[in-house]
C-alpha cells in the first residue's frame, strides 16, 4: 500500500483507494474498488461497482460492499447522484504481544503505546505469532480500529502432523496438521513435525515446504 507522499497530508490519504480525499462527501460518480463509506450505521468498502444506464428510467450503480467491521458483504444498489458519505482512513503498524481475555493485544510501532483488539476485527487471527508486525485500519476521523490485515504468507514451524496412511501414494493427499500458532491446516503427505512451511493467511492453504 503506497504511503502519503506529505506528512502534513496524513489522514487525508485513503490506503485503500491509493488517492488524497480532498473532502469526505462523494456521489456515486466517485464509487471506486476499495473506496470506503458509511452506510446504514456501519463502515463498508467496495469491493465491486457497476455503472448501469438503462434504455429508459434512471441511471443507478450496482455494488458489492464488504463492512470493515464485520466482514459481511452485501449487495446495494445507489442511484446516480446519490451523495455518499466517503470515509477517510489511516493504517497504521503494531506489532502482535499476546492474546487474553480483552482480545489480541498489540504494541504501535511508532508511539509504542499498547492497545487490545476485539478478535471479530481480525480475520484468522490464529495465524499470529508473538512479534508479527500487521497492519491495521483506523476511522480517521473516530480513531477507532476498523479492521486488520495479516500478511498474506507467514512461514511457521508445524508442531503436529497426523500419521499418513500407509500405502496412499497419491499426490494430492493432504493430512491435518498443526502450526506453532496454534492453528489447524492441511498439508501433503510429506510434511513432518518440526519442517517449516508457507501458509497463506487468507485462505488457510499450505504453500509450500521451507528449507
Amino acid at each position: 500500500m503506497p504511503e502519503p507522499v506529505f506528512p502534513f497530508l496524513f489522514g487525508r490519504f485513503c490506503y485503500l483507494c491509493g488517492q488524497i480525499l480532498k473532502h469526505s462527501m462523494a456521489t456515486t460518480s466517485d464509487i471506486r474498488n476499495g473506496m470506503c463509506m458509511e452506510y446504514n450505521n456501519d463502515t463498508f468498502v467496495v469491493i465491486e461497482f457497476q455503472h448501469v444506464k438503462p434504455g429508459k428510467g434512471n441511471a443507478f450503480v450496482r455494488t458489492k460492499l464488504r463492512s470493515l467491521t464485520s466482514g459481511k458483504v452485501i449487495e446495494n444498489t445507489f442511484m446516480a447522484g446519490h451523495t455518499i458519505n466517503e470515509v477517510r482512513v489511516e493504517r497504521r503498524k503494531v506489532q502482535f504481544l499476546y492474546k487474553d481475555e480483552m482480545g489480541y493485544n498489540f504494541m504501535n510501532s511508532e508511539t509504542f503505546e499498547q492497545e487490545a483488539l476485539d478478535e471479530k476485527l481480525i480475520e484468522n487471527g490464529e495465524f499470529l505469532k508473538e512479534g508479527m508486525e500487521i497492519e491495521v485500519l483506523y476511522h480517521a476521523q473516530k480513531n477507532i480500529p476498523l479492521t486488520a490485515e495479516l500478511p498474506a504468507h507467514i512461514i511457521v514451524e508445524v508442531t503436529y502432523t497426523e500419521p499418513g496412511v500407509r500405502g496412499n501414494t497419491a499426490t494430492n493427499a493432504m493430512i491435518l496438521a498443526t502450526i506453532e500458532t496454534g492453528a489447524e491446516i492441511k498439508v501433503p503427505l510429506f510434511i513432518e513435525q518440526g519442517e517449516k512451511i508457507k501458509v497463506d493467511t487468507r485462505t488457510r492453504e499450505y504453500v509450500e515446504r521451507v528449507k
